[in-house]
């Protein structure tokens, strides 16, 4: 929160209220994080640290309480993320206003160098990722397990699949069974990267695929779609769903790891990500989302998987579970 309103400083210092169009103009917020600017004054407003009058804008309220940056690599610790990590979250409060403007860029931060070693903290080392990627193994496994003794190769497609976290943990869980393995992504980067980490797999190949557009009209039908920390950039999740829907064969299933609620780390870091590139649809634009956010609530996901023909089975971890607080799920959902 201490990040945000220092990036806001200059339009809310004044005392005065001013309107979201205002503050960004004032700050210089580049016109596809607007969206996000609206999320920080929602939120921020929420927690008492902004007055908002809809006749006149927002104003500054109250100074927040929160943590320092010791308390971050602890509490990064606790939860078994990565020192460099949290260097990421700390390096990109500290660069806020150059992202917010577009003078930075959030991959630069993620992959410095070209390294990777941040985006596995991120991804895959750290204790909520283990247990998603592992639950996601095994909804797969149970699946391909139980198509493959009707038809054989089984055929799972994953989308972004970016650094390959949960794809580590899903072949895992496929060995011994006969797969055709179409690992694709946006970025030639992580499909060069792919080829190397899983060479010894010759059941795998690898391609770029964009899910808002090349689905709708695809020849290829698969068994099985996989999806980790990627279905929300869909422009329209209903025709994502519904594109996924004619791509898997009768009994096929969907399996996806989604973030269902922002925390301020993630307000202030990755949701850069999510912003359109300059004068492209920002997603969730003409959807359920109506432009002001980017993730979905569990209940949103089931029922907009039952409205684009899918059953769902299976939704963890459960509310008695100690990481349901976290707000991350995977969803399993069978083609009706």
């Amino acid at each position: 929160m201490r990040a945000m309103l220092t990036t806001l400083a200059p339009a809310l210092d004044d005392g005065g209220f001013h309107t979201a169009d205002e503050i960004a103009a004032q700050v210089q917020f580049a016109e596809r994080h607007h969206w996000l600017l609206r999320r920080w004054l929602d939120e921020l407003t929420g927690e008492g640290c902004l007055e908002y009058d809809p006749s006149r804008g927002y104003r500054s309220a109250a100074a927040p309480s929160e943590p320092g940056s010791a308390d971050l690599y602890r509490i990064c610790a606790d939860l078994g993320y990565s020192p460099q990590f949290a260097d990421f979250l700390r390096s990109s409060a500290d660069n806020l206003t150059g992202l917010a403007q577009d003078r930075v860029r959030v991959q630069e931060l993620l992959f410095p160098g070209g390294d990777m070693l941040t985006a596995e903290g991120a991804y895959r080392e750290n204790i909520i990722s283990h247990y998603l990627n592992l639950a996601a193994r095994e909804a797969v496994a149970g699946v391909a397990a139980r198509i493959a003794g009707d038809r054989a190769p089984v055929r799972i497609l994953e989308l972004g699949a970016g650094i390959g976290g949960t794809t580590d943990e899903v072949i895992t869980g496929l060995s011994g069974l006969p797969v055709d393995y179409h690992f694709t992504d946006l970025s030639t980067f992580f499909l060069n990267a792919a080829r190397e980490r899983f060479a010894a797999h010759p059941w795998m190949r690898y391609g770029i695929m964009d899910m808002n557009a090349d689905l709708r009209g695809a020849t290829d039908r698969y068994d099985i779609v996989i999806g980790a920390n990627v279905l929300h950039n869909a422009l329209h999740i209903g025709d994502m769903l519904r594109d996924l829907h004619d791509l898997l064969n009768p009994g096929g299933a969907v399996v996806f790891v989604e973030a269902c609620k922002a925390n301020y780390p993630l307000l202030t870091s990755m949701k850069f990500l999510m912003s359109a590139a300059p004068g492209a649809t920002h997603p969730g634009k003409d959807d359920i989302r109506q432009g002001a956010r980017i993730f979905l609530t569990e209940d949103e996901w089931c029922d907009q998987l039952r409205a684009a023909g899918f059953t769902p089975m299976l939704v963890l971890p459960e509310r008695d579970h100690p990481m349901f607080l976290l707000d991350q799920r995977v969803f399993a959902a069978l083609r009706d």
